[in-house]
């Protein structure tokens, strides 16, 4: 991420440097199995960090301790901490980090730990006794993270391990190219998405939820507004889950344990992220949720979406989604789950603004005509790890029964954001948060009807129904927001064209002599021209 501050640059740098440490241990392994390795050991570092601290300050039974039994599992639950058996203990899994049976024991850590905390069973990776792990850079990535501590007090007021965590999905991602991608988007697309739902409070919702980055970044938005939540409601959330009930589901097996870690990491109730085989379209495990909010990046232009199994399915309200791409059969889903005042965000490939094959089109006007489509946000090039598909944002609305803040009927906001963002790799860009601000506080201004909102040529346009008519229901941000204006440099046109003139003039003269040049050259090699 761009400007960032001289702490965050350090903080990055310690991410940077553990995860390029971690990264040597791999060897020979490839990065989609070896992230469910070093994630897995990060988690139960974490949970040991958070354990051993709070099992000293019971050991020692001084002040609200007194009296207190360390090996108590209710008195860790009462704390929010994950009880951790003796046999699974970071010091005793150190202790025989250079034994060849280490792998054995660190699988038989997760299963003790799973046994004593019901929430994550059938979570936590058993993959550390595998004949292809070295037990050697095994025991090498045991001592590179006792070097830290990830689960301390300090540390979680720091969110140490949740930047860690969010740090290697991101890196493990890049290094898995294209299938990388199917569990991770982009953090600076997710708090975008974030900041422009605003989920307050409510039901959030993701479909295709991949490793959980859309719940995170909706625990952090609440967290960021508690002092204005407070004002408002006269009451201070402390997590997430004291405002927000998050459900999702994920076809992934691996990836769904991935999500189901990320947010145990920071205690958000999980027990409503499903998976299945089928996914959300065949086998649908929120069938009768209307959520108050979705989050969502589905996968593009997906053609093996099983579409000609349900043609006539209760969902497709405005067309049957071509069979060959589902699309529009994720915004009706989407549209489908949303409650009467509900907002969703979410982000689809561009063919999906303008496309008119098998039926796009005529579904597309349909849901604009009526009055469902808030804001289309065009993003730019190279901000996903998993393709170079271009892709933007859709926001939808609910708003004819009750959402207040709507009372643009009709209109949809077009916001042209291709120019925003920075490169921080050779290959891949992110919004600042600068960027970030600015795309969302246009958004909010324009939902709001204030004063402050302006069409802003070549960045923004507030275009009417009749507009987007005019246009074919064709969505992309380009055709309404225009070219920004050329600066004006000062200059008096007629100064102007007599500078360009004169300078036309000497160029034509310059060429003229090249030719002659050129010929003469020619000729006495034996050309004529």
């Amino acid at each position: 991420m761009t400007n960032r501050t001289g702490g965050n640059q350090n903080n990055q740098k310690f991410e940077n440097d553990l995860y390029k440490a971690a990264d040597k241990l791999r060897k020979n392994i490839d990065a989609a199995e070896y992230k469910h390795v070093v994630l897995g050991l990060i988690f139960l570092k974490y949970i040991s960090d958070a354990f051993s601290e709070l099992y000293l300050k019971l050991k020692e039974g001084r002040g609200e301790y007194e009296g207190a039994d360390a090996e108590d599992k209710d008195e860790y639950r009462a704390e929010n901490v994950f009880f951790v058996p003796p046999e699974a203990r970071w010091e005793f899994l150190r202790s025989k980090a250079k034994q060849p049976g280490i792998g054995r024991g660190v699988d038989d850590a997760m299963v003790a730990i799973e046994a004593d905390n019901p929430i994550l069973k059938g979570v936590l990776p058993k993959v550390y006794g595998r004949p292809n792990l070295d037990q050697r850079n095994l025991g090498g990535l045991i001592d590179l993270l006792s070097a830290h501590e990830l689960g301390t007090v300090e540390a979680r007021n720091k969110d140490l391990l949740g930047r860690v965590y969010e740090y290697f999905l991101g890196q493990f991602a890049l290094a898995e190219g294209k299938k990388g991608g199917q569990f991770y988007t982009p953090t600076s697309i997710v708090r975008l998405l974030a900041q422009m739902i605003e989920p307050y409070e409510g039901r959030v919702y993701d479909p295709c939820c991949g490793s959980g980055g859309m719940f995170v970044q909706s625990e952090k938005f609440v967290e960021s507004h508690a002092d204005l939540i407070k004002a408002n409601n006269n009451q201070t959330p402390l997590r997430l889950s004291d405002r927000i009930s998050i459900f999702g589901q994920e076809s992934n097996e691996t990836t769904w344990r991935l999500c189901k870690i990320n947010l145990a990491i920071r205690h958000i109730d999980s027990s409503n992220i499903a998976w299945n085989n089928e996914g959300s379209f065949l086998n649908d495990a929120h069938a009768h949720l209307k959520a108050d909010f979705i989050l969502a990046n589905p996968p593009f232009n997906d053609s093996d979406w099983s579409g000609e199994l349900m043609r006539d399915d209760a969902r497709w309200q405005y067309g049957a989604p071509p069979k060959g791409n589902a699309n529009f059969a994720w915004v009706q889903h989407f549209i489908y789950h949303l409650a009467p005042a509900g907002s969703a965000g979410f982000v689809l490939s561009n063919g999906s603004l303008s496309s008119n094959s098998s039926g796009e089109g005529d579904i597309r006007r349909r849901i604009v005509e009526d009055d469902l489509v808030d804001c289309i946000v065009m993003l730019p090039t190279q901000l996903f790890f998993n393709t170079a598909i271009p892709a933007c944002l859709w926001f939808l609305s609910r708003h004819k029964n009750g959402n207040k803040l709507r009372d643009r009927k009709g209109e949809v906001l077009f916001i042209d954001a291709s120019e925003k963002g920075c490169m921080v790799t050779r290959r891949n860009r992110e919004f600042s948060s600068e960027d970030i601000d600015s795309i969302a506080n246009v958004y909010h201004e324009w939902k709001q009807k204030t004063n402050n909102y302006q069409d802003i040529k070549g960045f923004c346009k507030s275009a009417t129904l009749e507009e987007i008519e005019k246009n074919n229901f064709v969505l992309t941000p380009g055709r309404y927001v225009g070219i920004p204006d050329q600066e004006d440099d000062g200059i008096p046109f007629e100064e102007k064209m007599t500078q360009l003139t004169t300078q036309l003039k000497s160029q034509l003269q310059q060429s003229a002599q090249l030719d002659i040049q050129i010929k003469e050259q020619l000729a006495k090699l034996g050309f004529e021209i």
